[in-house]
């Protein structure tokens, strides 16, 4: 996993204190978490103590002034929890809810909302999927509407990580339907709110994070929560997918490593018709294969992480990196489940949860056609 991008001692400390964190008090309770159905919030407190969850903000609001590569090692090491929902959940809370909020809010808003979030005494969600518009992000109907100083919001959304812990949502809702693009607002929604509820939501895989379905029955909140300005949400909304997307590129490619390295492991004790599954044509063939999928993909994953260390715009990588990673993530993890035979279809086998958690990466964040069609009009088609 080396690389220019992380070559500095800085680089190397850092993950030396991740590594450490993962293995002494993350990777110990990621079965707890799966039965819990959602990550302990002593977690998060844990993880701001250590300064893990600010890395890119400002330090004036508690974060460590870092740029992206630190973000590439933390959620490298984070995966070896070898619990994706559990990656999933900090995720959410670190690149998906509260970039808007440090690029885009006010002072007051971020000294409410981000600093605790960034301390870890309270937990974010992203709230932009509807039952009727998913990866269609202009097509959501939840609709906040203007009485004096207040937005009151109506409507639900749904597939929303970290439901049952989150303590505010960052909303994209619509404020003027007859403005198109330019009439949508990102709105910070506490989660005791009156007028909002959840209900849990049963996946196949990413156990150990809660996903719910929200109702927004005349919620009321204050305008001054709007992040930014006012009818440009819909944008705000589209560059904070891209801190999101280059999580998921980074964290797939992590995961298929470390399942590879570990079926490696499993094939060379595995005897079969007298000799380790390692050792058979085949098998190797299919190693091979994986290996060359991860290295490109890893590469074009890194190639984003450095526009974004220089601050280039990267979306055009970005979009094709998340194609990439995805497919090649549902790829080792259908290789590595046939290898492992029937162990593989078991629980508590790695290759059989990575079997379901993969299938995530190829439509959370926007779905593979969505990044198709995206990349057709960057390329002039």
């Amino acid at each position: 996993m080396v690389s220019d991008l992380f070559g500095t001692p800085e680089h190397e400390s850092f993950r030396q204190t991740v590594r450490k964190f993962v293995d002494q008090e993350l990777a110990p309770r990621a079965r707890e978490f799966d039965e819990m159905g959602r990550i302990d919030k002593a977690l998060f407190r844990r993880m701001g103590e250590l300064g893990f969850l600010g890395l890119r903000y400002d330090e004036k609001w508690g974060g460590a002034d870092l740029d992206w590569s630190f973000s590439a090692v933390l959620f490298e090491e984070i995966v070896r929890c070898d619990n994706a929902g559990v990656s999933m959940g900090i995720s959410v809370h670190t690149d998906m809810a509260t970039p808007s909020l440090h690029q885009f809010g006010s002072d007051a808003l971020r000294a409410e909302f981000l600093v605790p979030a960034i301390r870890g005494e309270t937990v974010s969600a992203i709230a932009v999927t509807e039952p009727d518009a998913g990866s269609d992000v202009a097509g959501i109907k939840t609709r906040a509407q203007r009485e004096g100083d207040d937005w009151v919001i109506n409507g639900s959304k749904t597939y929303i990580t970290n439901a049952a812990t989150a303590d505010w949502l960052c909303l994209l809702a619509v404020t003027d339907p007859a403005a198109g693009h330019g009439g949508f607002s990102q709105i910070i929604v506490p989660t005791d709110s009156p007028g909002l509820r959840y209900d849990l939501l049963d996946k196949i895989g990413n156990w150990g994070s809660d996903t719910g379905l929200f109702f927004f029955e005349k919620v009321r909140v204050p305008v001054a929560n709007t992040i930014g300005e006012v009818g440009r949400g819909f944008q705000q909304q589209m560059m904070q997918f891209q801190d999101e997307r280059l999580v998921a590129c980074v964290s797939s490619v992590a995961g298929a490593q470390l399942l590879w390295e570990r079926t490696v492991e499993y094939a060379k004790e595995r005897v079969l018709f007298g000799k380790p599954l390692s050792k058979m044509q085949v098998t190797q063939f299919k190693f091979v294969e994986m290996m060359t999928d991860i290295t490109a993909a890893r590469e074009l994953t890194y190639a984003c992480v450095r526009k974004r260390v220089a601050g280039e715009d990267a979306t055009r990588e970005i979009s094709m990196a998340k194609l990439v990673c995805g497919r090649m993530a549902r790829k080792v993890a259908d290789e590595c489940i046939q290898l492992h035979g029937g162990y593989g279809y078991m629980k508590e086998s790695a290759a059989g949860r990575a079997f379901v958690d993969t299938r995530l990466i190829s439509i959370g964040g926007g779905a593979d056609e969505t990044m198709i069609h995206y990349l057709a009009k960057m390329l002039g088609l």
